[in-house]
């Protein structure tokens, strides 16, 4: 269902009114040049279940149903638009375990190779070989893919067969209604046969090169787009395109809110709209490929990108990812789920070793991407960093096991923006090399030339380049983008070019769900003696630079890589074009005009005594902060991607204190990447509300400005947990290193992130994950819980097993299978609004499994937004799903469920609990 058509109606449908009683990516990408001599092992065909051991090795490693091999390349053609070179050769034998990597030579070496008609002498790495710290925090070695000449089987197509009205048949532009959500779960399966079917069919007739050339970039600036897959024959060839929140460096599209703004909605008909509207602009400019959603883990507070993705949750991080991509795909446009895995920080993310146990894998890190296929994602972008010591782009466990095996997932797996590292890489799973060039404008690739070489002298069987050039243009077909779809019509590196620029306006009223965002992501997190909604002052004055417009305007820094004016969102490739942007200035000066009130400001964050003397004799003060954080590539004020620290920027906690010892009615506004350390103010008498807007698109002002006048209550709850000390996280940034070394970042908190650790260790956080005031008040009541049966019969012994504590079979989309994730439970209760306003409530469910199951205490597994009038109660109906109770088992290597009784609790955040109960299963 299209939501579009809704829009003009979603303010009162979604939202309680109040008022009237109701160019340049990622340059700096230098890893250390590796000198190793090849070895060739055995390997086995891909996709046979029953070759798949049930071990319980660390994720990220090699999975064992295959053994990945050597370095062998070869000089051969490349596409036309990158020159032939020689390729560094890869490393050392790959092993199982992290703890067995090799240490690396550092002597120069020559690998020569010889099978059938081709062959060729490649040089090792010409650059300085890599030095490796055996010292505290680094790594003593990278573990490198080799193969050896075998046989190549694809994984199956899904073959499930569709249950109405739980698991019907989908495609992806008519995606189930947003009330499905945890009722429903879409099978594409028939969607995918179908694309799959045209795409072996188109690329029968192509030759090696062409095949190869699908899978290969033209190389950085090489196209219109940041990323390009040259035209072949009859077929149009791709245009890849950042970002997350709109359509990058193109001008006439709309910034649309951060991803954890969206998150921090717990609203799915707006992570769907969104998702869709953003869709709608990437095919409007003619962009096959939309580099997103993002759903990393905001694992660390000082993370850089954590505003890219949804929060700190890996559950409602997948449910907002799912939402987005059913949105984005209804519209035509291929999502793209990244950065998988475990990118989640950006100091050194081009060299540093994601050291993640199987267990935490899977139920934090890998779940959203689980969601993701669920969600029929057309494409995956694997990350940056090692896991386990293996590079993401080259981790034959996530990539085939995990990602095309256990979870099914159809699509192609292309490589972040320089993120391969060799050749061998085609064979641990990835299906595309982004943009091309191994770095940028050096005209070699991995891919290309040596791609083909690779399968010419028998190293890389043809087969498995047949299965990387079906894959993508099965998406292609699976998205209908074969049927007149837009060419490209921007040129992402010269947008004020007119022979290639046609500036196409595909903004429409999105500006509507810009807004409404805004507005259901503001979090009101301190409101004594009911200081907001404002309630027509005679005098406001607006504090600080975060309130005001941009010097050099909202486009004035490079992928907004500075922080002046309103913050709207953070730096980096995640960014795209301001059409405009509203701040709260400008805003507040046009409501205040209704209630006759002198408005006046002061947005000088340094001048003290500046400040005092403003806001003396002002019925009401509002301190406007912010904290911003972008991508590695960029430095803003020391921060180098990830912020140094946790506080506020520029002056922020003096300017607040200042203004609270001069006015007793101050309200504090921030505008945040993410959590902040607030305690020098917070607890100050006269800081009488605070409210936490995040990052919120070009509609920034407005949104702020209806909440603070009470045009709409807020309903936001924060997607992650305020801390009292920084010390108070689980998971620390890890910096250091030397220019060549390797960082380890071993994972130990496990599955205790960030409100998980605080319940488990038992530390009072300022603000806990979920929560969220509102201008009235909600009662809660009348739990039921009860076990959901089904007609057919098609999964009882699977359900039994189950039950037992037993994982079901190893087998391809395993972990997707319908059995595990069809409602199993329903839980129903009533909510009634006590106050006197009209709002919005966020009822959250959270799963408490028995002590045994070595678990967090508590556990977000359900969601859902309620409108109510004064007065009004409604039923809330919330499903569980067998794969919401289990736990990962790493010895079965599948899903279980704990012994012991499993509880749960309902409330308004992760410690406020209203109801609770038991599972009866």
């Amino acid at each position: 269902m299209k939501l579009s058509s809704s829009l003009s109606a979603l303010c009162s449908l979604l939202l309680a009114a109040v008022a009237s009683g109701a160019p340049q990516a990622d340059p700096d990408l230098s890893i250390p040049s590796i000198t190793a001599t090849v070895t060739a092992t055995s390997f086995t065909t891909f996709g046979s279940s029953s070759s798949v051991s049930a071990s319980s090795s660390p994720s990220g490693t090699l999975s064992s149903h295959t053994s990945i091999p050597s370095s062998n390349s070869s000089s051969a053609s490349l596409p036309s638009s990158v020159s032939t070179s020689t390729i560094p050769s890869s490393g050392p034998v790959a092993s199982s375990t992290p703890s067995t990597s090799t240490q690396l030579s550092s002597a120069s070496s020559s690998v020569s190779v010889s099978s059938g008609s081709a062959s060729a002498t490649v040089p090792s790495s010409a650059a300085s070989s890599a030095t490796f710290n055996s010292g505290a925090g680094t790594e003593t070695g990278i573990i490198f893919p080799t193969i050896t000449p075998e046989s190549f089987t694809p994984f199956p197509v899904p073959s499930d067969t569709p249950i109405p009205s739980t698991f019907p048949e989908t495609d992806p532009s008519s995606p189930p209604d947003v009330s499905d959500a945890g009722k429903v779960v879409p099978d594409f399966g028939q969607a995918w046969k179908t694309a799959y079917k045209k795409a072996k069919l188109h690329i029968s007739g192509w030759t090696l090169e062409q095949k190869v050339n699908a899978t290969t970039g033209v190389g950085w600036q090489g196209g219109l787009c940041v990323g390009n897959i040259p035209s072949i024959a009859d077929w149009q060839g791709l245009c890849l395109e950042d970002s997350p929140l709109g359509v990058r460096y193109a001008d006439f599209v709309t910034a649309f809110p951060t991803g954890v703004n969206t998150g921090a909605t717990f609203n799915r008909t707006m992570m769907r709209i969104r998702g869709e509207f953003m869709g709608a602009e990437h095919k409007g400019k003619g962009v096959h490929v939309a580099l997103g959603p993002m759903m990393n883990m905001g694992r660390i507070a000082q993370g850089g990108r954590n505003w890219e993705g949804f929060g700190a949750d890996p559950f409602l991080t997948g449910e907002a990812a799912y939402e987005t991509i059913l949105g984005m795909q209804s519209s035509g446009v291929q999502a793209c789920a990244k950065h998988f895995i475990n990118n989640e920080q950006e100091h050194k993310r081009t060299q540093s070793s994601s050291n993640v146990d199987d267990r935490t894998q899977h139920e934090i890190y890998a779940h959203p991407f689980l969601r993701s296929v669920q969600a029929g994602v057309a494409s995956a972008m694997c990350s940056y960093n090692l896991i386990n010591d293996t590079f993401a782009c080259d981790n034959d466990k996530m990539m085939n096991d995990i990602l095309k095996r256990e979870f099914g997932f159809q699509g192609y797996i292309m490589s972040d923006w320089s993120a391969q590292h060799t050749t061998e890489s085609a064979m641990t799973g990835l299906d595309m090399t982004m943009p091309g060039d191994i770095s940028f404008n050096s005209g070699n690739s991995y891919f290309g030339g040596n791609l083909t070489a690779y399968v010419r002298n028998g190293t890389i069987p043809e087969s498995r380049v047949d299965d990387m050039a079906t894959r993508v243009l099965a998406a292609w077909y699976y998205l209908g983008q074969d049927r007149n779809y837009p060419d490209t019509n921007f040129n992402a590196f010269k947008m004020l070019d007119p022979a290639t620029n046609k500036h196409v306006d595909v903004q429409e009223d999105h500006f509507t769900i810009v807004h409404d965002i805004g507005v259901a992501s503001a979090v009101l997190l301190k409101n004594t003696n009911n200081a907001l909604p404002l309630k027509k002052p005679r005098s406001v004055v607006l504090v600080g630079n975060d309130a005001g417009p941009a010097l050099h305007g909202p486009n004035g820094f490079t992928d907004r890589d500075g922080d002046d004016g309103i913050l709207a969102m953070g730096w980096g490739s995640g960014t795209a074009q301001f059409p405009y942007l509203i701040d709260p200035l400008g805003a507040i000066q046009v409501r205040a005009r209704q209630d006759r009130s002198l408005v006046s400001w002061y947005l000088d964050n340094f001048n003290l005594p500046g400040a005092a003397s403003a806001v003396q004799g002002q019925d009401v003060a509002i301190v406007f902060v912010n904290a911003d954080s972008g991508e590695q590539y960029l430095t803003v004020d020391g921060n180098e991607g990830d912020r140094k620290n946790l506080t506020l920027w520029q002056n922020a906690d003096a300017l607040i204190k200042t203004v609270a010892d001069n006015n007793a009615n101050t309200i504090v506004v921030a505008n945040s990447v993410g959590p902040a350390i607030i305690e020098p103010w917070i607890d100050h008498p006269n800081v009488t509300a605070l409210l936490w807007a995040g990052l919120s698109g070009q509609e920034a002002g407005n949104s702020i400005t209806d909440v603070l006048y009470g045009a709409f209550n807020p309903s936001g709850r924060l997607p992650y947990t305020v801390a009292k000390n920084p010390a108070d996280y689980g998971a620390q940034l890890i910096t250091g290193g030397g220019p060549n070394d390797i960082l380890s970042i071993p994972y130990t908190e496990g599955l205790n992130i960030d409100y998980r650790h605080f319940d488990a260790a038992n530390i009072e956080p300022r603000f806990e994950f979920g929560f969220g005031l509102s201008y009235t008040t909600f009662k809660y009541s009348g739990l039921q819980i009860s076990a959901v049966h089904h007609s057919d019969k098609t999964s009882a012994d699977l359900e039994s097993k189950w039950s037992a504590g037993k994982a079901a079979p190893i087998s391809d989309g395993s972990s997707a299978a319908i059995w595990l994730h069809r409602p199993a439970v329903q839980v129903k209760f009533n909510i009634q609004n006590t106050g006197k306003l009209a709002g919005g409530e966020i009822p959250q469910l959270y799963i408490q499994h028995p002590s045994s199951a070595g678990e967090p205490p508590s556990v977000l597994k359900g969601f859902t937004d309620v409108l109510l009038k004064p007065g009004q109660t409604k039923t809330v109906t919330l499903t569980l799903s067998r794969y919401d109770l289990s736990i990962w088992d790493t010895v079965q290597q599948g899903w279980v469920r704990p012994k012991g009784t499993i509880k749960f609790a309902v409330g308004q955040s992760s410690r406020l609990f209203k109801l609770h109960g038991a599972v009866p299963l």
